[in-house]
């Protein structure tokens, strides 16, 4: 989430000051301003963590995050045959009602003027919100679980909001991710095995009441409320149907005292003083309220002198034509032990873990392979076998359908010897190695969205090794993430300015992509598909085929690229394989188009009459091929009826 204030640039500073003056062991880490949490949630790898805010949005996301150890069960919804809370969130029908406060308010339903959602998403909002109120009223769920849902519906509306950074405003016009349906944002928990704590209250009233090793301060800087800025994920948190007024909708709140210049000295004074933890951690802006010797007065007053520290990190506050002294601005951490006697404990080290959130939610493949199917796959998964054998994936790809298929045995086959490198590669080293690796290239060649020199040298030091990981981190920087390669198979996709770079969205996705993968059993084959060695498939077995279009243009299919071209003479030959399959009691399913952009496939649309035509909608944007929607006839053809 975009936060005003947000520390992610910082971690490494503040986790520099910690490591260079604090030699003892601690345990305890509280953040106090947490806003979104980002702090807290980076060092609950090391701490146990108490976190804080007097938002309520910023607390739920905390109490997901940070309070829960492990995914939730959501034991309570399972017995009323809900196996999967946020899938059964983003599909299930409902009609919209006076009670849609979000959608009555802060959308255009019913003439309203605002324009943060569209209807359809603001619907969704108060659905979601209200469905979850239910589940809590009638004990489905716990606090916990309650909180776990509402963070993942907190921290997607963001991505569909048509705003341009805060809440302060909505645009005129519809912005294009605005247009995108809402998607709940699964969250993975970090296990720190510690009971750590959160809380929703006003800071100098909750200092008095804990205690502890390293207390992390980070204040509003000025005069600005953020509760101004993110009013609207707040009511949708609290849900509490407020009074609004202006034009964009605001609910009504009280000041804090650190945003009053003539208050912020007294209130941080109580602060420190109040505070009993060993460690203390503020940052602060050399553009705030207090001063940079304000804040030092009231530190030495309270801490030990000569364990005082003050680090200035500078960047610049706004773009200017005209170098301006003025406009320098520097992020202040200032640091100082206290002489507090707290309780002794015995400090247990342990071993952090990730957990991921296991529903219906599919797995995406970490490449950008033209064609990929993974935002048809809610449409083409439950149209296969419930009970398959082995799998044959015939055209992998990304592999973005074989990684979502449960199969004692999946064999993956594809003609590009390069993805199935990519792909084996994946199988045979751990999440750790890979990103180990990626991570010393990007090192090493000073890889980012803008060094483009730096990636050309990387491309053509590729070209000449051919090392599938190196193959993978050039596919991160490159324009639109995808393969390309010439007639001499010299990989030549430019550079992606700006835009491409192995971000920790990526980094994500890879690593549930790669433990998927180490889960099942999957043999990775390069060659062509009729040269599959289909003696070892039987009934019980179920082989999907996701062929080049023939009525398309993809640059997969136009025998440009150093790989076999796809024809008529291909087309028909895999209709005969299908056919073959079928004679031997075989099941199988075909992706393909029928008509495309005026253009028909009268092969595959007279063979497809002797089987099963399901019509998908064309929601897909990741294939050349494509083009807007309603467009393309898209189907999945299948010779059974289970």
């Amino acid at each position: 989430m975009r936060f005003i204030g947000s520390k992610m640039n910082l971690l490494k500073n503040i986790e520099s000051v910690i490591d260079e003056n604090i030699t003892t062991k601690v345990d305890t880490f509280m953040d106090l301003f947490s806003g979104t949490g980002i702090v807290a949630e980076y060092f609950k790898k090391r701490y146990r963590i108490i976190s804080n805010d007097i938002l309520y949005f910023s607390f739920i996301i905390q109490k997901a995050k940070i309070e829960n150890n492990s995914i939730p069960k959501f034991s309570g919804l399972k017995k009323i045959g809900i196996d999967d809370p946020l899938y059964y969130l983003e599909n299930e029908k409902f009609e919209i009602t006076d009670k849609f406060f979000i959608t009555q308010n802060y959308s255009p339903y019913n003439n309203c003027e605002r324009m943060y959602f569209t209807v359809a998403n603001a619907s969704r909002i108060d659905f979601i919100r209200l469905k979850i109120n239910e589940w809590k009223e009638k004990s489905y769920i716990t606090e916990r679980e309650f909180a776990y849902l509402l963070a993942t519906l907190i921290e997607a509306v963001p991505y569909i909001s048509n705003i341009s950074g805060t809440y302060g405003a909505y645009l005129k016009h519809w912005d294009k991710r605005a247009l995108s349906n809402l998607k709940l944002r699964r969250i993975d928990i970090i296990d720190n095995q510690r009971n750590n704590r959160c809380y929703n209250e006003d800071a100098n009233d909750l200092i008095k009441r804990v205690k502890g090793d390293i207390l992390y301060i980070d204040p509003p800087y000025n005069g600005r409320q953020y509760i101004t800025n993110y009013h609207l994920l707040e009511t949708i948190a609290r849900y509490d149907n407020p009074l609004i007024y202006g034009k964009t909708g605001l609910r009504l709140y009280e000041k804090s005292l650190y945003c009053l210049k003539n208050e912020v000295y007294s209130v941080f004074d109580e602060l420190i003083k109040q505070a009993k933890f060993r460690y203390i951690i503020v940052s602060y802006s050399s553009d705030g309220l207090l001063t940079e010797k304000e804040i030092e007065d009231i530190m030495l007053k309270y801490g030990k002198k000569d364990t005082y520290r003050i680090y200035k990190i500078p960047y610049r506050k706004y773009k200017s034509k005209h170098k301006q002294k003025e406009n320098e601005l520097f992020e202040y951490i200032f640091y100082i032990q206290k002489d507090v006697k707290n309780y002794k404990k015995t400090i247990k080290q342990v071993k952090t873990k990730i957990n991921f959130y296991k529903g219906k939610e599919y797995i995406k493949s970490p490449l950008n392979y033209i064609g990929g199917k993974y935002k048809l796959l809610d449409q083409i998964m439950p149209l296969f076998p419930k009970n398959i054998n082995s799998f044959v994936d015939l055209f992998a790809g990304g592999f973005n359908v074989g990684i979502n298929v449960n199969a004692k045995k999946i064999y993956a086959n594809d003609i590009n010897n390069y993805v199935i490198e990519i792909l084996d590669t994946f199988k045979n080293k751990s999440a750790e190695e890979i990103i180990s690796y990626i991570e010393n290239r990007i090192f090493e060649f000073g890889l980012s969205k803008q060094n483009e020199e730096g990636f050309k040298k990387f491309r053509n030091y590729y070209n000449s090794t051919k090392n599938p990981l190196d193959l993978y981190t050039l596919i991160c920087y490159s324009f639109n993430y995808q393969f390309r390669f010439n007639n001499n198979q010299e990989y030549n996709n430019p550079f992606g300015r700006n835009r491409s770079h192995f971000s920790d969205a990526l980094k994500k996705k890879l690593i549930r992509f790669v433990n998927e993968l180490h889960n099942k059993n999957v043999e990775f084959i390069c060659g062509e598909f009729e040269c599959f060695d289909f003696t070892r498939i039987t009934k019980d077995d179920f082989v999907y085929c996701d062929p080049p279009y023939l009525i398309t243009t993809g640059s997969y299919n136009d025998g440009n690229r150093g790989f076999q071209d796809w024809n008529i003479n291909q087309e028909i030959k895999l209709l005969n394989l299908l056919d073959l399959l079928n004679k031997k009691k075989i099941r199988f399913a075909l992706s393909n188009v029928l008509r495309h952009k005026g253009k028909e496939n009268k092969i595959l649309i007279e063979w497809s009459k002797k089987y099963n035509i399901h019509y998908l909608k064309n929601n897909y944007s990741n294939s050349s091929h494509n083009t807007s929607k309603g467009e393309s006839e898209e189907v999945l053809i299948t010779n059974y009826t289970e």
